[in-house]
């Protein structure tokens, strides 16, 4: 035999043991689909999903998690309207005995608004960085918990056969970034609620960095006050007496030293933060932007954000604490026409 005829023979067996060893290196089309059909990914999917206000995607959001549910044989799914294009997703899972009081698994379907440029990764591409961590809007707050009741769900039903002794309910709400009005404020009264029998519930808590997580009983009280404040208008060049932004920031200054007050308690370690009062300003809106000339407003405003353990507090702040600016709140409500929304 030729050294030229014994190189081509050799040829169809080299291929041949190529090809077993890409076979045997390459993932199936079936692992491939399950490296893709994980709770992760499913969680990364469902964050995907903009439902960020002002335009949440609800109608999105249910359907993907209906999909997810129909994987569950025995749930059973409702989707109920209080407001027109919002959606409630009702989800329950029957128990051994349905006479005992229910249990209601709650979360929500929408999230804050999102500004994109800010963002190191896009808000709703659910990045996952090499040491696992998923970078979107309402990871926490709280797309989270609605994957991991159903994820959690569906282990225990299909892979342990499991059935609770009390049914479970799940409600995913909409509305509740916004105040939750059109969403559980109005499902509560509604004759579905009632006759889900609910005995307790279940709500978000607080996220953790660790394996630690707080039980959380109770939630703070909350109050949202807008102050506006009128002053004297002018050029910016200008300097004037009672300014709005000047009567503003006396009240601003009021509220500081209050909510220093209660976060040096904390960092004592006295307290833990939802033990305290505390006091935010979350926005302001004064003037009118301009490219050429700046002026001063006749009229600016300021968002407060203040939330307490008891209505006790938030009468304690009214009463005691800024009672001694008494005369400064005075001045600033009489004379400069100031007001709480």
């Amino acid at each position: 035999m030729s050294k030229h005829h014994h190189h081509h023979s050799l040829l169809p067996t080299l291929t041949l043991l190529l090809l077993l060893s890409l076979l045997s290196i390459s993932p199936t089309n079936q692992e491939q689909e399950e490296e893709q059909n994980t709770p992760i990914t499913r969680f990364q999917q469902y964050l995907r999903i903009n439902t960020a206000h002002p335009n949440p995607d609800y109608g999105s959001a249910v359907s993907f998690l209906t999909n997810i549910a129909q994987t569950i044989p025995t749930l059973k799914i409702q989707t109920l309207y209080f407001a027109p294009n919002k959606p409630l997703l009702l989800l329950t899972w029957p128990g051994s005995n349905p006479s005992l009081s229910s249990i209601l698994l709650n979360s929500h379907l929408d999230s804050v608004p999102a500004e994109p440029s800010k963002w190191v990764h896009h808000p709703f591409s659910a990045h996952l960085s090499a040491d696992g961590k998923i970078f979107a809007r309402g990871a926490q707050d709280d797309k989270c918990i609605v994957v991991q009741c159903l994820e959690a769900i569906k282990e225990l039903h299909n892979v342990f056969a499991f059935v609770p002794l009390r049914t479970v309910h799940m409600s995913f709400v909409p509305d509740e970034e916004i105040g939750g009005f059109d969403g559980m404020a109005k499902f509560v009264e509604s004759k579905e609620f009632k006759e889900l029998n609910v005995g307790f519930v279940l709500d978000e808590g607080q996220a953790s960095t660790s394996d630690e997580f707080r039980v959380i009983y109770a939630d703070r009280l909350p109050w949202h006050m807008v102050i506006r404040a009128r002053g004297t208008p002018g050029h910016g060049s200008r300097l004037y007496d009672n300014s709005a932004m000047e009567n503003l920031m006396k009240s601003i200054e009021v509220m500081t030293k209050f909510r220093e007050n209660q976060f040096d308690i904390v960092k004592a370690g006295w307290a833990a933060t939802s033990e305290v009062i505390s006091v935010n300003p979350v926005y302001l809106k004064a003037g009118i932007p301009s490219p050429t000339v700046r002026f001063q407003a006749i009229l600016v405003y300021c968002g407060i954000e203040i939330y307490s353990v008891v209505l006790l507090a938030l009468n304690l702040i009214l009463v005691v604490c800024w009672s001694m600016l008494e005369l400064l709140f005075l001045k600033l409500v009489c004379l400069n026409d100031w007001s709480y929304d």
